[in-house]
């Protein structure tokens, strides 16, 4: 067992452990244009950051009274989204180091989006990341995405590991709900700095306001590490 005892680690992928938020936005915007929606601003796609690709578009519908069916705008910008993915998605250097770390360790890992399954593979095959992350769980394999707490509970299940050992690294608010909803503890990165003040933060056990500029490996692994002696 390693010296963080029997903690396991749930990542969240987009904006968390890679930003890829730059190439959603690019591809709903892509995807709406094909519509004949011209105005989807940078400040429109920041709403829907930490909900799965599904749900936006279903949100999508309602809000633009899209007439195509959301399988056929889902399999669009899923297209769209895959290609620009596989051009760039840059990883976070210091999120890197903590996998690594965590892999030096021997802790138990998972990742746990709302992306498609192939997308989520994708990355982390195009970003080296799949050396460590082996267990995945996309919102398409379980009833009910971010905030629900099923992405989670799937990915303990996988894991083999107990909810309340396991510790979940999140961006966005509704994964910070889900974490709390699973029973898990949380360290929230948030992406959009703005959402810092919202509810779903203050049930995490550690807060970076400061986003992926305030998050170091080594900061985290201590927190861990402390969290891993109380147990």
């Amino acid at each position: 067992m390693s010296n963080l005892g029997s903690t396991s680690v749930i990542f969240d992928l987009d904006g968390t452990l890679v930003d890829s938020e730059p190439n959603y936005y690019e591809a709903g915007r892509q995807t709406l244009a094909g519509q004949g929606i011209t105005d989807f601003t940078w400040a429109d796609h920041e709403r829907y950051v930490g909900i799965s690709t599904q749900e936006t578009i279903a949100l999508w519908r309602e809000r633009y009274a899209l007439e195509a069916p959301l399988d056929v705008l889902l399999a669009d910008k899923n297209r769209r989204y895959l290609e620009l993915a596989r051009a760039s998605t840059p990883v976070y250097p210091e999120m890197r180091k903590f996998v690594e770390l965590l892999a030096g360790e021997g802790v138990p890992m998972a990742v746990a989006s709302g992306s498609s399954r192939e997308a989520i593979e994708a990355i982390l095959a195009g970003t080296g990341l799949s050396a460590y992350l082996r267990t995945i769980v996309s919102a398409e394999e379980v009833a009910s995405g971010k905030p629900a707490p099923d992405v989670f509970l799937e990915a303990a299940r996988r894991l083999g590991a107990v909810p309340g050992d396991c510790v979940v690294l999140e961006d966005a608010a509704p994964g910070a709900a889900a974490a709390h909803a699973a029973g898990m503890r949380c360290i929230a990165v948030p992406y959009v700095a703005g959402q810092a003040d919202d509810p779903a933060f203050a049930t995490v056990g550690l807060l970076l306001r400061g986003g992926q500029a305030e998050f170091t490996a080594r900061a985290a692994y201590e927190w861990l590490r402390r969290l891993g002696g109380e147990a």
